[in-house]
């Protein structure tokens, strides 16, 4: 692999770069990008025609899916992300280089990143989780460029790497452990008892998320609450109902009383057979490393890598899985409290252990919360 040409190209402490330590091959990176960026693929630098080779393109980390890469000798190569936005590498680093860039003792390979530059206002005050507060001060990235840096720090996170800003030289060291949250993604529904068991076997203290009261009918004031029929004329539903039928131009007193009955009929249905539930959760207490809580409900934003699948076009469903701590605004906090750290590496086991059994009752992918592919065989 060629250096890192830190000298010879001077403009190149003003763009961003992707760090990471020694092992990572690039075609990880590769598949980062495809589960981010729909047409994200291999190019040759040099501009010839190159020459095309079919491999399996290995998503998570356990997935397969066809692609092709272009062959050439050993060197650097453009992996473009968008239309405006590329990452050429690896280049490999001397530790003068690391030095004089900042970047981690670790750091063996970097990625060269050209993004277009688009900014917006100050940040605004509050929690700066991923540090692009702390490395745009006077205009936070916008628009593609907020895409690209917010991808690099997740692929930094995933591969514990690095990423260092071109804007002020403001190195980002995500913490691998941060990122807890696990999500099955799958074509089979079950029903909430039957998830609740699944749940129970990695976790004996789960239950249902249930609400705390029933539904006894409309809230007085919707407008269906009893009243007194218009003389001569019954009207089931009661006056407020009809009120508001006339305020909304209904004049004939026929169709308001047909109105009225099918209103009565709806909330007498819905009385006796609810629908069936479209969402519901299940929460795991943990004391005071918090609540592990797992939310079930259909999914329409799929990872790139999963659309148009077979079985993902028959429609999918999450099954998030979700540490909540007991301080809820520690987790927007680049680096927070020790505590926090602590109930964190508690409470990562058993989001782990959920998530192994609902993927082995529901099968489907395992995505973390940056939606990347996850091997079942590395939770």
């Amino acid at each position: 692999m060629p250096r890192l040409p830190l000298t010879a190209d001077p403009d190149l402490r003003r763009r961003h770069l992707l760090a990471l330590p020694g092992g990572v091959e690039p075609d990880e990176v590769e598949v980062l990008a495809a589960s981010r960026f729909l047409n994200a693929r291999w190019e040759d630098p040099a501009g010839d025609t190159p020459t095309q080779r079919s491999r399996p393109l290995t998503a998570a980390f356990g997935l397969r899916l066809g692609g092709t890469a272009a062959a050439r000798e050993p060197g650097a190569r453009v992996l473009r992300l968008t239309r405006h936005s590329t990452l050429t590498g690896p280049y490999t680093v001397l530790p003068d280089d690391v030095v004089a860039l900042g970047l981690p003792a670790s750091t063996e390979l970097v990625f060269d990143v050209v993004a277009t530059r688009e900014r917006g206002e100050r940040p605004y005050p509050g929690g700066d989780r991923n540090g692009l507060k702390r490395a745009f001060p006077d205009g936070m990235p916008v628009r593609e460029e907020e895409r690209v840096l917010l991808w690099l720090v997740a692929a930094a996170r995933r591969l514990g790497g690095a990423v260092r800003t071109g804007e002020f030289g403001v190195v980002l060291v995500p913490d691998m452990e941060s990122a807890i949250d696990l999500t099955v993604l799958t074509d089979r529904w079950v029903e909430p008892e039957e998830a609740l068991a699944v749940v129970q076997r990695a976790a004996p203290r789960a239950r249902l998320s249930v609400p705390t009261s029933e539904w006894n009918g409309p809230m007085v004031g919707a407008g269906r609450e009893e009243g007194h029929p218009v003389p001569g004329m019954p009207e089931p539903g009661g006056s407020g109902l009809r009120d508001t039928l006339r305020e909304h131009g209904v004049l004939d007193p026929l169709e308001r009383r047909r109105l009225m009955m099918e209103a009565a009929a709806f909330d007498e249905l819905m009385l006796a057979a609810p629908p069936a539930a479209e969402s519901f959760g299940v929460l795991v207490d943990l004391g005071v490393d918090g609540t592990v809580a797992v939310e079930v409900a259909e999914e329409t934003e799929l990872p790139p890598l999963l659309r148009g699948l077979p079985w993902t076009e028959r429609g999918v469903v999450a099954y998030r899985v979700r540490w909540e701590p007991m301080l809820i605004e520690q987790l927007e906090v680049e680096k927070p409290s020790l505590e926090h750290r602590v109930a964190r590496t508690r409470a990562a086991p058993v989001v782990m252990a959920v998530t192994r059994a609902l993927h082995a009752a529901v099968g489907g992918e395992i995505a973390d919360e940056a939606d990347f592919l996850i091997d079942p065989a590395d939770l």
